[in-house]
């Protein structure tokens, strides 16, 4: 069995390819995926050479973890699921995997969806990355979101959701619009010093030392991104604040759950944040376009015309 797929040979280098898939085992599932999204975040880095190296990393690869499709062979045959990544290709790195027309993994790796999200039900992935920033014990809802980009605005449509007020800052006006019972401002209006959880959604880590002038006494700075290089801040006005410094991981198949059944209760809306769909064919611009065009929020990619 082989499928076409997005293979990166190299930072730069995107094209669709076909290859090689590995026979399922008897816990796989065989997928159709009908549409993947591109990240900005991660895949912006391995298709910008920046990407540090990791355990499997290396080229050629396979990119893409945000993949909705339909079960054709294997549990649940018929069912439309949710696919985070696939490493099932002979003759490329499953990194992230979900990118390719047909992909293999195990059953217990997918999350059923309604199929009436369509193109949207591969958001969940970003929403669950929102959600786990905001889940777990000892965590303060952010009252201060930085960039109001699609993960920014997840972050804060699931900060509304559990009762929160955030004010989110964007420096560019064009994306100060698409709100969700939240104000978007220009960080040089805002004066406050009294913020107590600030979420930097930017991925822009030369905004962290006036995160921390921003802070009250005892405030967190929440690194809610993936960040390539060295994360730097000056720190007397750190001290002087005694602020706390968090990271937040990948999420983890409970937040993917969780912000499933968020979407398909209405508490949480995936809607406008789709921006731009291409088909797969055209993977190599598409890449491009997610990674340099201002205007793009979202890439997806069709693949309902590729086998």
């Amino acid at each position: 069995m082989d499928t076409t797929a997005i293979t990166m040979s190299g930072p730069g280098a995107v094209d669709a390819a076909r290859l090689r898939l590995r026979d399922p085992g008897p816990s796989d599932v065989v997928v159709r995926i009908r549409h993947s999204g591109i990240s900005t975040g991660t895949e912006r880095l391995l298709w910008s050479g920046e990407m540090p190296p990791f355990p499997g990393m290396g080229y050629p690869l396979v990119p893409g973890y945000e993949a909705v499709g339909e079960v054709v062979e294997g549990a649940g045959k018929g069912s439309t699921v949710f696919v985070p990544g696939a490493d099932c290709y002979e003759d490329a790195r499953g990194l992230f995997g979900a990118a390719a027309a047909t992909v293999v993994t195990g059953a217990d790796r997918v999350v059923t969806v309604d199929a009436a999200h369509g193109a949207q039900g591969a958001l969940l992935a970003l929403a669950a990355t929102a959600r786990h920033t905001i889940a777990g014990l000892d965590v303060a809802l952010p009252d201060l979101i930085v960039g109001h980009g699609i993960f920014g605005r997840l972050l804060a449509r699931l900060t509304v959701a559990a009762g929160g007020a955030p004010v989110v800052w964007e420096t560019d006006p064009a994306r100060r619009a698409g709100t969700a019972g939240y104000d978007v401002i220009d960080p040089e209006t805002d004066e406050r010093r009294d913020y107590h959880a600030i979420y930097d959604a930017s991925g822009n880590t030369a905004v962290l030392p006036d995160l921390i002038e921003r802070l009250r006494k005892g405030g967190e700075v929440v690194l809610a991104g993936f960040y390539p290089g060295e994360v730097r801040f000056p720190y007397p006005p750190a001290f002087m604040r005694e602020a706390r410094l968090r990271i937040s991981a990948e999420w983890t198949r409970d937040d993917l759950v969780a912000v499933r059944d968020l979407v398909e209760a209405g508490i949480v809306s995936l809607d406008g944040l789709i921006t731009h769909t291409r088909p797969a064919s055209d993977g190599g611009a598409a890449y491009e376009a997610a990674f340099t065009d201002p205007a793009c929020l979202k890439m997806i990619l069709d693949w309902e015309t590729i086998q």
